[in-house]
């Protein structure tokens, strides 16, 4: 029989409508404070001020710039795959760590893309999206005390998980006067002493920056250097347009530094379907492995038999990479015409440019306010950044059926922000 006790009794800071659980949530998400704070993601101010301004003029459609995936569905013959495959009972199990047609497949394309070879069964496993990938790949390296370098701005999930391991985050600024590329040599020793990750994602997002063989190069020989595991987030590397596609793997050494986490949704369509794949050192490939098998059961296998097909196709990506280069070579043109400082980025469907300060007689203190102001009064949704100073990021991914619906939707975007008179 349980020995009967009172009842902790409320502390002060107790608010009445907390449930009894409240104190029992976890430090590295609010611990007591979970679900109070009154802070409001950028994201969530953007849904809200779209919403108020579709309800404010339902006669204007908003122009929206700020969606970062895929406006098309996956290619038929992709499709075509994955209905196929649905219907057959030997895809109905648990794919555990990947089937071997992906991982072959997976392999026999960055032979072909990038020239670099992988052994399909130790140097490559699949991830339910390239997402997953970064959360899970702290829990291999990090200890507490541990210190991730990450590139700001940038993908922060890799950073949150470190956290929640009892890492730290250390920043690396991504500046125009260092062409957006981190700055490594910055790091203080002291934090270099402690330091197990470096996360680049090239070409960047946000900022379009496409990497060098000589920058990666570099990369390769500190990471030797201050014994650093570098993970290169790929998730838009068919989205090159100043360079051939370059993989991090395919710089000599770089493979026993680090792994390449590869993303199905940018350059194949393949937005929702949640697949990816962590390739590199054998070693480091299955320290990401052991951690995924106890946090996954593997993606559906249908879904992988279609994604191997669409590997297999050396066009899609080269369509995808097309498409968003003739939209932003549009976007660029209009921008420009109405003040921006901004050129052709050298990858990603993003546009990456400083925020006007103002626009007629208002003046914006950040970027956060300039976007705000381009829903409100233009219904042209944008996503702010202001991390590194006051940039907007304009995405090539908005809606639109055919190049003369892009083009009206270019014109009329022209003509809203010449209306604005925006300052610079």
């Amino acid at each position: 029989m349980l020995a009967s006790s009172a009842p902790a009794q409320p502390t002060s800071t107790d608010n009445a409508s907390d449930p009894w659980f409240q104190d029992r949530f976890a430090q590295r998400i609010g611990g007591a404070n979970f679900a109070k704070g009154s802070g409001i993601y950028k994201f969530e101010l953007i849904k809200r001020a779209k919403r108020q301004a579709l309800a404010d003029h339902p006669e204007r459609r908003m122009l929206d710039f700020g969606i970062g995936e895929n406006d098309e569905m996956a290619p038929e013959s992709v499709r075509a795959v994955m209905r196929r495959e649905i219907d057959r009972p030997e895809n109905r199990g648990y794919a555990d760590n990947g089937i071997a047609a992906f991982k072959e497949a997976a392999a026999a394309f960055m032979q072909r893309e990038f020239g670099v070879v992988l052994d399909p069964v130790k140097e490559v496993n699949h991830c339910i999206g390239s997402k997953t990938a970064y959360a899970m790949l702290p829990a291999a390296f990090i200890d507490p005390g541990d210190v991730t370098l990450m590139t700001v701005p940038g993908y922060p999930v890799a950073g949150t998980a470190t956290k929640w391991f009892g890492g730290t985050v250390h920043p690396l600024p991504l500046l125009p006067e260092h062409g957006f590329l981190p700055d490594l040599e910055s790091v203080p020793a002291d934090v270099l002493a402690r330091t197990k990750i470096l996360v680049l994602c090239y070409p960047n997002s946000p900022t379009g920056r496409t990497a060098t063989r000589s920058f990666y190069e570099q990369v390769v020989a500190w990471a030797h250097k201050h014994r650093v595991i570098v993970i290169q987030d790929a998730a838009h590397m068919m989205l090159s347009y100043d360079e051939r596609p370059l993989s991090f793997l395919s710089i000599d050494g770089a493979k026993e530094v680090g792994l390449e986490v590869h993303s199905m949704s940018k350059g194949f369509h393949m937005i929702g379907w949640r697949m990816g794949w962590v390739c590199g050192h054998e070693r480091l490939v299955r320290a990401f492995a052991d951690v995924k098998d106890n946090c996954d059961s593997g993606q559906f296998m249908a879904i992988q038999k279609a994604a191997a097909a669409a590997l297999a196709d050396p066009e899609i990506p080269r369509r995808v990479r097309e498409k968003y280069r003739r939209r932003l070579e549009k976007l660029v043109g209009v921008l420009r015409a109405v003040g921006f400082d901004c050129e052709m980025p050298g990858g990603t469907y993003f546009l990456y440019t400083k925020s006007p300060t103002g626009a007629g007689d208002r003046a914006f203190a950040t970027a956060q306010e300039a976007s705000q102001f381009l829903i409100h009064e233009l219904s042209i949704s944008t996503v702010p950044w202001d991390d590194c100073g006051a940039y907007l990021r304009f995405s090539a991914t908005y809606e639109a059926e055919d190049e003369a619906a892009e083009d009206d939707l270019m014109a009329e975007a022209h003509a809203r922000l010449a209306r604005a008179r925006l300052k610079f």
